[in-house]
This record gives structure tokens, sequence and C-alpha cells, in this order.
């Protein structure tokens, strides 16, 4: 059974990496475009990243960028939940 501490690092990661990119979690999900199955996913996927040791000094040097870089595994659904976000908007 995962520890709570290592899913809330990587809850944190997918919020921050959310944020860095314009793909507002949260609100997807309180607006229902993002359910919590699919949440839990994003969580899950970043759990397992190989490269989840380096993103948060990626993230404290890239507050803002256009998309999460190549290493994230959820970069595709990050860059699908921001445009969904621009077109809401």
């Amino acid at each position: 059974m995962p520890r709570l501490g290592q899913i809330m690092t990587h809850l944190r990661l997918v919020l921050r990496m959310g944020r860095a990119t314009g793909a507002d979690i949260v609100e997807a999900h309180r607006e229902g475009r993002l359910s919590q199955e699919d949440w839990a996913d994003m969580v899950q996927t970043c759990r397992g990243c190989e490269w989840a040791p380096d993103c948060p000094e990626w993230l404290d040097e890239n507050e803002c960028v256009h998309e999460a870089p190549e290493t994230c595994p959820n970069r595709a659904r990050l860059a699908a939940l921001r445009e969904q976000t621009q077109k809401d908007d």
C-alpha cells in the first residue's frame, strides 16, 4: 500500500505542473472536465515517472511554460486540459 506522503508529493507535483502549463486541474475537476478517477490516474502516473525526482527543480525554474517537458508522462493530458480551459474562456 502506498504511503500517504508519497501520494501527497506526487499530487503536489501534478498540481504544480498544471499551474506551470496553464492547466487548472482543480477547476477542471470542479467543472466535470476531469473525473476523480482521471485525476487519481494522473497522480499514479506521476508516481511511476523516473524523472519525478527532478521535477521540483524544473518547476522552480519554469513557473510558466507552454507545455510540460517531454519527460512528463502527463504531458498530453495537461495539454488537453489547458486547451479545454482556453476554449472555455
